[in-house]
């Protein structure tokens, strides 16, 4: 999809390692927006990069979210110096992987924040507006704070103003007919005939409720009267107004509706603004359509209103922009116009037509092909704990998902090249570092602090945060050389890991149709993805002579950073939990894998913030924890994970995509949890072959 989007919008923008950013170099002294999420959206999220929208977009794969080290790579490529806004829907995934990114790029001197909007009124009522979705309302609010950006905010400014947008937007949808995933038999779900789903998500989720389906005008009445009734206190008379399709919906259909729609909003006291009717935030191939309103005021008219130049999105004139490649930096005149043609010409494809980073002069940026992972060595400063300043609809990193000041480093990996892609980085690039008076809690608490403090001594490093040297054997870092033994058992636990990647091939169909009675449907697709990326690096420890420690390090970086999503944040926090606790020296007995596993546990409840009983992996994880704790064997510790993942049909998502739906999801058991414990079955017969072959414990 990439290859096709860069290649017909040559003129406005370049790709770059986890999505793109605009063509022409984001101008020194102003804040950089960064969008984000995962692909099946379109025009959303790489259709509005451009002069006035966003200055880049990271692109995740369809319906997951992009990975932190995709996320760090594009800021770095978009920042000027003045800062970045990275902004998403609000999705676990997305919260806790741009949550991430921030962090590292703070502790590299890029000043960052991270917003997640909120405006879907049918997935958490008034009072709870911090745990709704973000489905069309992104726009609005990408928009405006993208147009405070252009027009030379500052990074609180413009964070100020995407929190003001989200607290002033409401949105309502409908589904006539679900979304097909790319190679899938079917789509995610159906609707019954003569009916249709209230309340819709945009990762093919259906809706909360099901209703007749109604004409037009009727259908213009619910979602006018639905939307105008969760106005927000202060609302004036004068609003914007999108009316989206959902991917499959004419634009016929559309004005039709919006023929009754525009009268009902005027009637009801209201002067439209600039209404937008199309396609802007899209569900693959879904039919069906949303209705957003924000709510204006002088500085949000004038900044939704302000001009646009986008590959998908215009809105008035500006100056220069546009075929013409007039941008600084853009090749005006090269006289050339194909997308391979003008990226050879400024340095950004190579001769084989791979697309590369932008190579631009050290004062504006530099950064390697490849993103740069977070080195477990990364002082990471404090906890973000992001949200509006205002108190109400921004998404708290830090009380939310969890993340504490040393959580980019347990999830990262030491792999040589990436470190010496990330020393690179920041010797090139202009040091900006950020404040401790910054809004939205750059400060952190001081239990975060604490927090902090208590988990980067377990890793290695002291309390003011400076790395410590390690000790090696059996519950080490994994950064000392391995051992003769340790290397072996590093080849088992590859061999393990190759396993665990072929089961995840015979089985994604089958979690991929477990995780579309409540969600998106990806689950299947995220752990292929994830255990192959683990797979090839564990491989690849290995050849270096890793110790297990190490081998896990390794895959857990690589899952985290290839599938994205929230599976693979977390399943990348596990590994390398436990990679931290065995070391390299020696093969580790039980009582040192049990500890491990509980690291594992105790890194996924800290970043996921998830509790036993919510429906997730860690209903299938805890079981199988405490029956290695108190000594049963890791069969029968196998077979009572596997008991529970299935028992979790019985329980009510209380967090994550299926959360709006949990009456659907009663009866059908959590995918996370189903394939937790596959995987774990799959480890414990590969490792049973092991012994039975004569190899000691």
């Amino acid at each position: 999809m990439l290859t096709g989007f860069l290649d017909a919008n040559a003129e406005y923008v370049v790709g770059v390692p986890g999505g793109v950013v605009r063509f022409a170099p984001t101008r020194p002294g102003k804040v950089a927006v960064v969008v984000g999420g995962g692909s099946g959206h379109y025009p959303a999220f790489c259709g509005v990069v451009g002069p006035g929208f966003a200055d880049g977009a990271v692109v995740g794969n369809i319906f997951t979210s992009p990975s932190a080290a995709d996320a760090v790579s594009v800021a770095r490529a978009a920042d000027s110096g003045a800062g970045v806004l990275l902004t998403t829907g609000n999705y676990a995934g997305d919260v806790m992987n741009f949550g991430l990114a921030v962090e590292q790029l703070n502790a590299d001197g890029i000043a960052a924040r991270y917003f997640a909007v909120t405006d879907d009124i049918a997935s958490a009522p008034a009072g709870e507006e911090d745990r709704r979705r973000g489905i069309a309302g992104d726009f609005t609010v990408f928009k405006c704070a993208s147009a405070a950006a252009e027009d030379g905010y500052d990074l609180d400014g413009v964070t100020r103003v995407a929190a003001l947008a989200n607290r002033n937007t409401r949105t309502l949808g409908v589904a006539f007919d679900g979304c097909t995933l790319p190679g899938a038999a079917g789509p995610l779900f159906t609707v019954e005939k003569g009916t249709m789903g209230l309340g819709l998500g945009i990762h093919g989720e259906p809706g909360v409720a099901t209703h007749d389906l109604p004409a037009a005008a009727d259908l213009a009445r619910l979602l006018v009267e639905g939307v105008l009734e969760d106005r927000p206190s202060g609302g004036g008379t004068r609003i914007a107004v999108i009316l989206n399709g959902l991917g499959r919906t004419k634009y016929e259909e559309l004005f039709v509706l919006w023929g009754t729609v525009a009268p009902l909003l005027r009637a009801a006291g209201y002067t439209v603004v600039h209404p937008e009717v199309g396609e802007l935030v899209t569900s693959l191939d879904m039919a069906g359509c949303s209705l957003t309103v924000m709510w204006l005021d002088d500085e949000l008219e004038r900044l939704w209103t302000a001009p646009a130049d986008t590959p998908a999105y215009r809105r008035g004139t500006i100056s220069g922009v546009g075929k013409t490649f007039s941008g600084a930096g853009d090749a005006a005149d090269s006289g050339v116009h194909s997308f391979g043609e003008v990226a050879r010409a400024s340095g950004r494809v190579a001769s084989d037509g791979a697309v590369r980073g932008p190579h631009r002069t050290a004062a504006e940026t530099t950064f390697s092909e490849r993103p740069a992972v977070p080195s477990p060595d990364s002082a990471l400063g404090h906890a973000y704990s992001g949200g509006s300043a205002h108190g109400s609809s921004g998404h708290g990193i830090g009380e939310r998902a969890g993340l504490s000041p040393s959580r980019a480093a347990e999830m990262a990996s030491s792999a040589p090249e990436r470190a010496e892609a990330d020393d690179r980085n920041r010797v090139e690039r202009p040091r900006h570092r950020a404040g401790s008076g910054e809004p939205h809690g750059m400060g952190g608490t001081a239990a975060e602090d604490e927090v902090g403090r208590g988990v980067g001594q377990a890793a290695g490093r002291s309390a003011d945060g400076t790395v410590e040297p390690t000790t090696s054997g059996a519950g080490g870092s994994g950064r000392a050389a391995a051992d003769a033994a340790g290397r072996e058992c590093g080849v088992w636990v590859a061999r393990a890991l190759r396993a665990v990647a072929a089961e995840m091939v015979v089985a994604e169909e089958e979690l991929g149709r477990i995780d579309a009675v409540a969600g998106d449907g990806d689950h299947g697709r995220g752990m292929v993805r994830g255990t192959a990326a683990a797979r090839a690096a564990a491989d690849a420890a290995v050849a270096q002579g890793a110790g297990p420690g190490s081998v896990l390090k390794a895959a857990g970086a690589a899952w985290a950073a290839q599938a994205g999503g929230t599976s693979g944040v977390l399943w990348g926090a596990a590994l390398t939990a436990l990679g931290g606790r065995l070391g390299g020296v020696g093969i580790p007995g039980n009582a040192e894998i049990v500890a491990g596993v509980r690291d594992a546990y105790d890194a996924l409840t800290r970043l996921g913030r998830a509790q036993p009983g919510d429906k997730t992996m860690l209903d299938a994880l805890l079981p199988f924890l405490v029956a290695a704790e108190r000594g049963e064997s890791w069969r029968a510790a196998v077979e009572i994970a596997e008991a529970a993942a299935q028992e979790t049909a019985t329980l009510r998502p209380r967090i994550g995509r299926a959360r709006p739906l949990a009456e659907r999801s009663v009866g059908s058991p959590d995918a996370g949890a189903i394939s937790l414990a596959l995987c774990v079955r799959t480890v414990v017969s590969e490792l049973e072959t092991v012994v039975a072959e004569g190899v000691r414990r």
